[in-house]
C-alpha cells in the first residue's frame, strides 16, 4: 500500500461567512486535483474557525486573552504564568482552551469551532454534493503532549472515517490476541497531513490518498479518554 499526502494550495484567507468546502474545492482545482473515493480531506481549524466567525479582537491586552480563555474553558486544570491547561467544552485537554494568536491578524485571537464534528460533517456533505464522492474529513489543531517535547497536530473534528480503530480481540503476527490496542487513526492522519501543511506555509488543507481504512463514521469524542479511566487527573 502506498499512501500519498498532497497539499491543497491556492486557498486564501477565510472570513466570517465563507464557505469552507467551496474554498477547498477552489484549492483543489488550482492544485489540479479532483477528489477520489477513499480520500481523506484534512483541514486546519483556523480556516474553519475564521469562516465560522470564531475570531475576537483583543488588541494587545493579555488580560483580555486570559478572560477569553477562561470563558472558553469548561475547567482549568493547571496554571503557570500565562499558560493555562484547560478542559474545553468539547472535552479536549489542551493549552489555553485552544485560544490562539498564531495565523491571526495583529490584535486578534482565534477560538475553536463551537462543534468541530458538525463542521466536519457539513464540509463532507458539501464536498459530496459538489463532487459525487464522500471523502473522510478531519479538522485539526496543534496540541502539546504530556511527557514529550514538541507539538503535534491532532483531530478535533471527524466525519466519514473512524476516529479510532479497535484491534482488541484480533491476533498479531505471532497469533497473540491483542488486548488493549486501539489506534487513534484520526490523530495519526492529522499529524501526517501537517508534514505538508506546516505552521507557516499558508497551506491549510491536504488530501490523504491511498489509505486503506475500515468503514465507519467516528467523532472526536471517540478520542477523548473517559475521566474514570484517567490516571493523571
Amino acid at each position: 500500500m502506498t499512501v500519498s499526502i498532497i497539499p491543497v494550495c491556492g486557498i486564501g484567507e477565510a472570513r466570517p461567512g465563507d464557505d469552507v468546502a467551496g474554498m477547498l474545492l477552489g484549492g483543489l482545482e488550482s492544485s489540479g486535483m479532483t477528489l477520489a473515493d477513499g480520500d481523506v480531506v484534512v483541514v486546519t481549524h483556523k480556516l474553519v474557525s475564521k469562516a465560522e466567525g470564531r475570531v475576537m479582537e483583543i488588541g494587545d491586552d493579555p488580560e483580555a486573552r486570559l478572560r477569553v480563555i477562561e470563558q472558553e474553558a469548561a475547567a482549568v486544570l493547571r496554571r503557570r504564568d500565562q499558560l493555562v491547561i484547560t478542559e474545553t467544552r468539547h472535552g479536549f485537554v489542551c493549552a489555553n482552551a485552544g485560544v490562539d494568536r498564531s495565523n491571526a491578524a495583529p490584535g486578534q485571537i482565534v477560538l475553536l469551532p463551537v462543534d468541530p464534528d458538525l463542521s466536519a460533517r457539513r464540509i463532507r456533505a458539501r464536498l459530496r454534493q459538489a463532487t459525487g464522492t464522500a471523502p473522510g474529513v478531519i479538522i485539526t489543531d496543534t496540541f502539546g503532549r504530556a511527557w514529550r517535547h514538541g507539538l503535534c497536530d491532532v483531530a478535533i473534528g471527524v466525519a466519514g472515517i473512524p476516529a479510532v480503530v479497535d484491534y482488541r480481540g484480533t491476533p498479531d503476527t505471532f497469533g497473540n490476541i491483542l488486548e488493549v490496542t486501539e489506534v487513534a487513526l484520526a490523530d495519526e492522519l492529522a499529524a501526517a497531513a501537517d508534514l505538508v501543511m506546516g505552521k507557516a506555509r499558508g497551506i491549510p488543507a491536504a488530501v490523504i490518498r491511498g489509505l486503506e481504512y475500515p468503514p465507519g463514521d467516528g467523532s472526536s469524542a471517540d478520542l477523548i479518554r473517559n475521566p474514570a479511566e484517567d490516571m493523571f487527573r
